[in-house]
This record gives structure tokens, C-alpha cells and sequence, in this order.
């Protein structure tokens, strides 16, 4: 029997943001005691938890995340495993030979780290010349285990515009600790946000065996 992984960070109140984005807020609006029903209000960013960064993130006129093709966020998502301690280089994904794949999620030792309280500022990020090599390689959506995939704090975000510039769609804060490296059946439904440079969304991946 398939076996359904989600890879989804639950959205919870103290978890980590990326640094000046606002926190996630759940707040109760009506209560069963006094109202008879639950009602609550979220306070959150475009980007966070698991989310899909659009190329209108960083690109003027480019394509929103209600704009995105569902052809490209739901298909065969393959998972590989970087040893990684500290940044993806583009040696490292050649050795994964790509080429035959539209969708890649890249698993890093920062699976898992969102459950944790507090932005790690040493997470491990993809190097320019390794985007750009995804985006040679063909592959149409990169899925990444931290909030970002540039170097945190980084001024220019090298690796979002190579990628978002290629029309590559960008998933972050991806969970993909319990899963192991090889070839899934994805569905991965941002939030129909008009306009919107990003959303959060739920990822599911099934195994294929």
C-alpha cells in the first residue's frame, strides 16, 4: 500500500520566520462557551511555514501565485539527499543527475529544523551556480527544507532570481525528515492568493512503490 507523507510544517503561534516578516498568529474571535461555535482570525505572512514563492516575488510582471500551472505543482517529485553542512553547490546536484526530472526536493540537514523554536542564521542555502544549473537541467519546481534558499540575510537573493527568473517555481520550508531519497507522486495546493507573491501551502508526497 502507498504510503502518504505530508512535508507540511504545521502553522503554529512562536514558530520561525524569516527575519522582519511578521509572526504567525492564531487568535480566537468567537468561543464555544459564550458564542456556541469556534471562530479565529490568523495573522501570517505570504511566506510563512511550507510555502510557494511565485516569480512576482522578485520579478515585476511575472506570474502570481494564483497564476502558477497545476500541471507544474502537481506530478512526480523526486527527493534526494545532500550531505550538505552548510551549502549546495552545483557538484553536488550534477552527481544527482537531474536530467530527468521536472520536480526535485532537496533534503538537507535543516529537515525538521522548523519544528524548532527560533531562525537558525547558519542554515544550509543553494549557491548561485547550482540554481542556475537546476535551471539548465530543465527542472520546473525546486523544493527546499528552510524558510529561504539564499544565504540568510543575503542582499540580492542570488539564488530566488535565478530560479523565479527561469520561471522555476520555489518551495520552501518543506519537512522532509521522515522521508527517504527517491521518487514520489506530489501534490503540492498553495492558497489561490490573487495577486499574491507567495502563499502557503499544504505538500503531500505518496510513495510509488
Amino acid at each position: 500500500m502507498a504510503r502518504i507523507h505530508d512535508v507540511t510544517v504545521p502553522l503554529t503561534p512562536g514558530m520561525p520566520t524569516y527575519p522582519g516578516d511578521p509572526p504567525f498568529e492564531l487568535e480566537p474571535v468567537r468561543t464555544l462557551a459564550a458564542d456556541r461555535y469556534r471562530l479565529s482570525r490568523m495573522v501570517l505572512s505570504t511566506h510563512v511555514g511550507t510555502h510557494v514563492d511565485a516569480p512576482a516575488h522578485f520579478l515585476v510582471g511575472a506570474a502570481t501565485v494564483d497564476q502558477l500551472p497545476l500541471e507544474i505543482l502537481l506530478g512526480k517529485a523526486r527527493v534526494v539527499e545532500l550531505p550538505s553542512r552548510e551549502r549546495v553547490e552545483r557538484a553536488d546536484l550534477e552527481a544527482c543527475d537531474l536530467r530527468d526530472d521536472l520536480r526535485v526536493l532537496l533534503k538537507t540537514r535543516m529537515s525538521g529544523q522548523l519544528l524548532k523554536a527560533g531562525y537558525q542564521e547558519d542554515h544550509v542555502y543553494v549557491t548561485v551556480d547550482a540554481a542556475h544549473y537546476l535551471a539548465q537541467a530543465g527542472i520546473k519546481l525546486v523544493g527546499f527544507d528552510y524558510l529561504s534558499i539564499d544565504r540568510s540575510h543575503s542582499a540580492d537573493f542570488p539564488a530566488h532570481q535565478a530560479l523565479l527568473g527561469a520561471g522555476v517555481v520555489v518551495v520552501e520550508g518543506l519537512d522532509l525528515s521522515d522521508v527517504d531519497p527517491g521518487e514520489y507522486d506530489m501534490a503540492c495546493l498553495p492558497l489561490r492568493v490573487a495577486g499574491g507573491d507567495a502563499a502557503p501551502a499544504r505538500v503531500v508526497l505518496r510513495s510509488r512503490a
